[in-house]
């Protein structure tokens, strides 16, 4: 399989690329990441409405991630689909360690800018990470179908990571996100280095 680190580097900053293993492992339990990106978007989609309702002031964003909304919403039901088309069910939502490792690391005291940085960050840095994750199955997957599948949605991730970092800049001084999307990018290395490697999750 393709090395995928410099891609990464060069393409979302990521720290530590995916252990390639883990696209083999994802292979054999196809149910369980399906099951699992659903809950993905889904939370994904609920974010943004999140995000909409505690900051109605900031008109730029608020325009800006109401079509993420309906985006976001339009991939879960994709999932959807091919679990029905593949005579699948839609399992239980499992506790998402990863994205629960990164809302520990979010400033919870300072100023209400840093908070509001901290959640487009963490955003930013979760789509980051789920277009690396898809752009590994639309590259290692055995099947065509299923590499095509993740393919569509490695490039739209990609888009929205970039539009959390835009918004970041749009709101706050551009030193000051890029000194914290620093912190946050060796954070998630760290993260990704102790984690298990696991075929049954997205993250």
């Amino acid at each position: 399989m393709k090395d995928l680190s410099q891609d990464t580097k060069n393409i979302l900053g990521l720290k530590l690329p995916t252990d390639p293993r883990w696209v083999n492992l994802a292979e054999m339990e196809l149910e369980e990441i399906l099951t699992d990106h659903a809950y993905c978007e889904q939370k994904a989609a609920t974010t943004c409405i999140s995000l909409i309702q505690r900051y109605p002031d900031r008109v730029e964003m608020v325009e800006e991630l109401a079509p993420i909304v309906t985006e976001e919403w339009a991939h879960f039901r994709m999932v959807l689909a091919e679990l029905k088309k593949r005579g699948l069910q839609l399992g239980k939502q499992r506790k998402d360690e990863y994205v629960n490792k990164l809302l520990e690391f979010q400033k919870k005291d300072g100023s209400v800018e840093d908070r509001f940085l901290d959640r487009l960050l963490t955003m930013a840095l979760i789509e980051a990470r789920s277009c690396e994750r898809f752009l590994r199955l639309s590259e290692g997957l055995d099947d065509e179908y299923m590499r095509n599948f993740y393919r569509k949605f490695m490039e739209s991730e990609a888009g929205h990571y970039t539009l959390f970092i835009n918004l970041s800049e749009l709101y706050l001084p551009k030193e000051k996100v890029r000194k914290r999307w620093a912190q946050w990018l060796a954070f998630e290395k760290a993260v990704m280095k102790d984690m298990e490697v696991r075929g049954d999750r997205v993250h």
